[in-house]
């Protein structure tokens, strides 16, 4: 008699594996499917290097658009921006996004409307398991910026932070956890500073 445990779940096996990292799914190198993730981040790559060297909003937008594969608008992008995956990043309206700025978003990022994000801001949605055994593993936790939110210069926003709307996270602030609504953080780790009082 086999042992039923043993036995591979044809729905994990067959799954797309960028669904499987939105779920929050650990990814290993030996993954059927891995090889997707580089052709996919090279594809990117070249549709970066045209939207990097363009001085054009318009091409940036088209361009910015065809990496996110959904059309963005009233988005004010200074290039360079450096992306691994666009398709699982969604930006809202009126949203400007200053130069320099990198998001590895295998895990999703959300970014609603209005808001802020400062120069050389990272966005990292992607981790590795802490048991060294497995530590090459992939794991993707989603990152949401909620409206009118300003990301200042230089900061890191890590998996699975929410940002809360109109919150501040100060310049080279490192946020490990989430940001309240109309709240300012700062430091490494972030912590609470102060309200923002309307």
């Amino acid at each position: 008699m086999s042992d039923l445990n043993n036995i591979p779940d044809s729905t994990s096996v067959q799954k797309d594996i960028f669904e499987r990292l939105l779920a929050g799914e650990t990814i290993f190198p030996n993954d059927l499917q891995i090889a997707r993730l580089r052709e996919e981040a090279f594809a990117v790559k070249a549709l970066l290097i045209q939207m990097n060297a363009s001085s054009d909003p318009e091409e940036i937008m088209q361009l910015l658009s065809r990496i996110l594969d959904k059309e963005i608008q009233d988005v004010a992008v200074f290039t360079p921006i450096y992306i691994n995956y666009g398709k699982h990043i969604s930006i809202g309206k009126n949203v400007f996004i200053n130069f320099d700025c990198t998001f590895l978003a295998l895990g999703g990022i959300t970014i609603e409307d209005d808001v802020l994000i400062g120069p050389k801001v990272s966005l990292i949605t992607e981790n590795h398991p802490l048991n060294p055994q497995d530590r090459k593993g992939l794991i993707g936790k989603p990152i949401l910026i909620k409206k009118n939110a300003w990301i200042g210069a230089n900061a890191t926003i890590l998996p699975g932070v929410t940002i809360g709307e109109n919150a501040v996270v100060a310049a080279g602030a490192v946020v490990s956890k989430n940001v309240p609504d109309n709240s300012i953080v700062g430091g490494i780790p972030a912590k609470f500073l102060k309200d923002i009082y309307s």
